[in-house]
């Protein structure tokens, strides 16, 4: 009988290899997406963020060069092309436009066949009022990463915000539209010198 007790004694100590349950397997996996779901959701907008900072550097190249290829052109159409001795509205020089965009006859202004399409064709700044571009780097011969940004140009007469008559300066304002739709604006003025 001892020998009894003793492998009933050896068979109750013996631990049990036991593996999870079924419930415990369906839980860690609940808790384990719903954790992965809240760090995911942390991370997004960081990458967002990230590649909105690069655009915006890419959105300012974009504006500076159209922006300097406005500036480098004649401030009026009556004004000398080359920036010399006669400028509009001077003594003895014809008055300003009045009008502002593409030359096409309207106000007195002589059409020089400037298609509002080709900004080749423009000879003063205010022929970009209102020129509108979508950056395909493909077409345009640029980096790929410089695809679906949206330049939109406007042209007013802003003298008064350099102190000078209304007439004697214009402001140039560059709109340019990230493909994250984040619109960045960017200006300058060009004086009737």
């Amino acid at each position: 009988m001892a020998c009894n007790k003793n492998k009933l004694l050896s068979q109750q100590v013996k631990p049990k290899n036991r593996g999870f349950t079924l419930i415990e397997i369906i839980l860690s996996i609940v808790v384990l997406a719903i954790s992965l779901s809240i760090i995911s959701t942390l991370i997004a907008p960081t990458e967002e963020q990230s590649a909105d900072a690069i655009l915006q550097i890419k959105a300012a190249e974009l504006a500076q060069s159209l922006m300097n290829d406005i500036n480098s052109r004649a401030y009026d159409n009556r004004s000398d092309m080359a920036g010399g001795r006669h400028r509009c509205g001077e003594v003895d020089q014809p008055a300003c436009s009045i009008a502002l965009g593409p030359d096409n006859g309207v106000d007195g202004r002589d059409n020089d066949g400037e298609d509002p399409n080709d900004v080749n064709t423009f000879d003063d700044v205010d022929d970009f009022d209102g020129f509108t571009l979508k950056v395909n780097a493909i077409n345009a011969g640029l980096d790929s990463g410089y695809t679906s940004f949206d330049l939109n140009v406007s042209v007013e007469y802003a003298g008064g915000d350099l102190g000078l008559a209304a007439i004697n300066a214009k402001k140039i304002t560059v709109v340019v539209t990230t493909p994250l739709g984040t619109d960045i604006e960017f200006a300058s003025h060009k004086a009737n010198f």
